[in-house]
């Protein structure tokens, strides 16, 4: 399951990401609260996670081109730099009492900008560090470092901006980057693998648009990523609402939400770490079991109920996004893993710009519950039409039994077993 950290170069970046990651999820929270208590508004919330998501949308298969051109340790310095920069500007405006709602816009949109070019460089630098046969193990392991992060992240937020404010868990992010920054610096670059760049060239992108066009085993599993991010991911928005206007809680109470869909994602990103490969099958189910399981959430009646449906909403969440993540990253040729990444992060967060104002506006006009059905439901949606697409190109028929989910030949005898 940890295989990969026994690599000198992985374990620094590792610890130096859950340290920033913990600080990213401090700011995440005190960010949407801090809008909500600025605005009241749900929609506000959205506006918010689309700006800081547009930038992916509208500029991120240049950044995976960069990506590819330069050498990602030092772009990744720069980025870091940047990001906690921005969090230290955020605290200041806060801690002083001048922070308006444009301010929290702002700053989310220059994250989003840094992110196009932190994400792909980030992506691809782990089989730098690991090599072909641990880079699924690392992946499984990178998301298991993001959801630990997201475990204590939003609890100390909920108890700092319950006790202080915003601000503090704003300058804690900002001071967090000093530990990845820290562990790029004392990394063996003799020991990294390293992946030839490619030169500066006409063209570039398009060839990268090709290259994963002519693939069914790369367009699929991005398409389907790109609806969930776009429709199924809007947590923030639903969540504050819940926590305003359904159950009528504080800051805590949203921490704590945000800490028990971490525990259900943590549990999924070690699942996946076990099991060492992925299979687009895994990435269906848990498409179909993730979009369910957020209709039914929405309905339910008591507050306990609710709280505990989001644990599996988080596991089976993060299943979708390791195993599409990790079966990308496997099929792809090395010279082309940057701008391949670019382009799956910007359909996995680059569709939040659209999704999430409109998830807010149903949320705002119809209610916390509908909001979170209908998200639910366009994902189910693009879940089942996909699952109909790949088993037709592999000449397959979805069959049920109460030995779960198995994909079989139209001649007749069972080929794989899903679930």
């Amino acid at each position: 399951m940890f295989s990969s950290l026994r690599i000198r170069n992985y374990r620094l970046f590792a610890t130096g990401q859950v340290v920033s990651n913990t600080g990213t999820w401090m700011q995440r929270i005190a960010q949407d609260w801090l809008v909500l208590s600025l605005t009241g508004s749900a929609s506000a919330v959205g506006i918010t996670i689309a700006l800081q998501f547009l930038p992916m949308l509208m500029f991120g298969l240049y950044g995976g081109v960069l990506a590819d051109r330069l050498p990602k340790r030092p772009l990744l310095l720069a980025t870091q730099g940047a990001m906690g920069l921005t969090g230290v500007a955020l605290a200041a405006l806060t801690l002083a009492g001048h922070v308006q709602v444009w301010h929290v816009y702002l700053a989310a949109f220059v994250l989003g900008l840094v992110t196009v070019l932190d994400n792909p460089a980030r992506q691809t630098f782990v089989p730098e560090m690991v090599g072909k046969d641990q880079l699924a193990n690392a992946v499984s392991l990178n998301s298991a470092n993001f959801q630990s992060a997201r475990l204590v992240g939003p609890a100390i937020a909920g108890v700092l901006i319950t006790a202080v404010g915003s601000g503090w868990a704003f300058l804690l992010n900002g001071l967090s980057f000093a530990a990845p920054i820290a562990a790029l610096l004392m990394m063996r670059t003799r020991e990294l693998h390293p992946v030839e760049r490619q030169p500066r060239g006409k063209g570039q992108l398009r060839e990268g648009l090709r290259y994963v066009a002519g693939r069914p085993e790369l367009i699929w599993p991005i398409v389907l990523v790109g609806f969930i991010g776009t429709f199924g991911f809007n947590f923030p928005i639903w969540l504050s609402a819940f926590v305003g206007n359904v159950f009528h809680g504080d800051a805590g109470t949203y921490g704590l939400f945000n800490t028990l869909i971490a525990a259900g994602s943590l549990a999924g990103a070690l699942l996946a770490a076990r099991r060492g490969h992925s299979r687009l099958r895994v990435l269906v189910v848990a498409a179909v079991l993730f979009s369910v399981l957020l209709v039914v959430t929405a309905f339910a009646p008591s507050y306990c109920l609710f709280a505990a449906l989001l644990v599996p909403i988080g596991m089976f969440g993060l299943t979708v996004n390791v195993t599409a993540n990790s079966s990308v990253q496997m099929a792809t040729d090395p010279e082309m893993r940057g701008r391949v990444m670019a382009l799956f992060m910007m359909v996995f967060t680059g569709g939040t710009p659209l999704g999430a104002p409109l998830v807010g506006w149903i949320t705002d006009t119809y209610g916390a519950r509908i909001g979170m059905a209908a998200g639910g439901a366009v994902s189910l949606a693009a879940a089942l039409a996909i699952a109909l697409v790949l088993s037709r190109v592999g000449n397959l028929r979805v069959s049920l039994s109460r030995h779960g989910v198995t994909f079989v030949p139209t001649t007749g005898h069972t080929l794989v077993k899903a679930a």
